[in-house]
């Protein structure tokens, strides 16, 4: 079998949404029925924890939440149907108050411009994950290109088509999902997922966007995220990894006005629940660093003038645009909001580059946003900055395939981003204010 490819009948497992004492196992089945899934600390017995239960109507997919798990542990499970069995291992999150340094990776950006799965060596920047060890890694964004064909002698077929419906979308995330290094490396570490344009259509507008449903659905469906039952559909979602680190993960997509619209104090990207959301949790927030994820650049136009999809209004020069169609007014309202908060960090994707960015807002308000990506998609270069956040580039590199890595200690942040071979093309030091 070749190293990009996962046999048709293999059992898919994926773990997510860590905290100090639970977990969510994901998993997809050959068949209708169930998958019994064991865990334990490693080097102990792994006990039952319970059943995935295959859905029909989910793509064969279905979650199992573990609980009453012990705080800053390394378990070992394993997930089992049939004559099928699947082992891995994952972390939990420290408690709140532990002083407990770790490294986590970040990217997005996953089987675009024709860039998908190769028959022998697959996504091969997930090897170069999974040699670095780290705790959890942040998916952030375009976890598939559900709007983009990509095929080829010299790519794995099952992704030459333009998704429209939820078999489709499904199709395109097991594609991905089944690619040999990407399950090698979900098999060694845990996940946090959210979603951008390209799970639905790029560019897309929330509650304008008729697919959104579907794309939705499919999303959820394939993630291990288990969202409340009063909320069904919500995506954005805060975890705590001990005193050192608060992560507050935004859904940019689902509650956000046309992206046509020009810019006014009326128009959101995040919705007025999840905007009250972010600014109570980041400045209530007692960790050494808050880490906000964004699937969208801050100061990176993206998109096209009459339809920015980014939060900057700024021309391709970083000049202010008057009448811009960006989400500038409530990105401005909500780091006036958050202007006394110290040790802000924006992770984000999406712009297939890789930089290193410290914006200053405001006197003596500094933040810092770092992007990385792609995974395995088109790659894109550097471009001038929205210089209303008064932004400057530390680093900035285009063209290859990459991801980021961010050790988390309680006087710095060291930032490192890695290309697909696994070369470490910049180290950046933050300091702690």
């Amino acid at each position: 079998m070749a190293t990009g490819a996962v046999a048709a009948d293999g059992l898919l497992v994926t773990v997510g949404d860590v905290t100090p004492t639970s977990a969510v196992v994901w998993a997809r089945g050959a068949a209708p029925g169930a998958a019994r899934v064991d865990v334990a600390p490693v080097g102990a017995v792994p006990v039952r924890a319970g059943n995935v239960e295959f859905s029909t109507s989910r793509d064969l997919t279905g979650k199992l939440v573990v609980s009453a798990l012990a705080p800053s542990t390394r378990y070992a499970y394993r997930v089992s149907a049939g004559t099928r069995s699947v082992s891995g291992e994952f972390v939990t999150a420290p408690p709140a108050d532990a002083v407990t340094p770790f490294t986590f990776a970040w990217s997005g950006d996953l089987g675009g411009g024709n860039v998908c799965r190769h028959v022998q060596a697959g996504y091969p920047v997930f090897r170069a994950i999974t040699a670095r060890h780290p705790q959890f890694f942040l998916f952030v964004g375009d976890t598939i290109y559900a709007d983009r064909a990509c095929q080829g002698p010299d790519r794995v077929p099952g992704y030459g088509f333009i998704a429209t419906t939820l078999a489709g979308y499904h199709d395109k995330h097991r594609y991905n999902r089944a690619d040999g290094p990407v399950q090698a490396a979900f098999r060694t570490t845990s996940v946090y997922a959210i979603w951008d344009d390209h799970e639905v259509r790029n560019d897309f507008s929330g509650p304008t966007e008729p697919l959104m449903p579907a794309g939705r659905q499919a999303f959820l469906d394939y993630w291990p995220i288990v969202p409340p039952e009063a909320e069904p559909h919500r995506l954005h979602r805060q975890f705590r990894w001990g005193k050192l680190l608060d992560l507050f993960i935004l859904d940019t997509r689902q509650y956000r006005s046309p992206n046509s619209e020009v810019d006014s104090p009326g128009k959101t990207m995040l919705g007025a629940a999840q905007r009250r959301w972010l600014i109570d949790g980041v400045t209530a927030s007692d960790a050494v660093w808050k880490v906000v994820v964004s699937s969208v650049s801050l100061a990176i136009p993206t998109g096209r003038r009459e339809r920015r999809d980014s939060w900057t209004n700024a021309t391709v020069f970083g000049l202010p645009d008057p009448g811009g169609t960006g989400f500038m007014h409530e990105r401005d309202a909500i780091l006036a909001a958050l202007r006394g908060v110290k040790n802000l960090v924006v992770v984000t994707a999406d712009v297939h580059h890789a930089e290193v960015i410290r914006h200053t807002p405001a006197a003596g308000f500094v933040l810092h946003e770092l992007i990385a990506g792609p995974l395995s998609a088109s790659t894109g270069t550097p471009r001038p900055l929205d210089q209303t956040l008064n932004a400057v580039s530390l680093w900035g590199r285009g063209g290859v395939n990459n991801f980021g890595e961010v050790t988390v200690e309680a006087t710095q942040l060291v930032v490192r981003i890695i290309d697909e071979a696994g070369t470490v093309l910049t180290t950046q030091t933050i300091g702690r204010d």
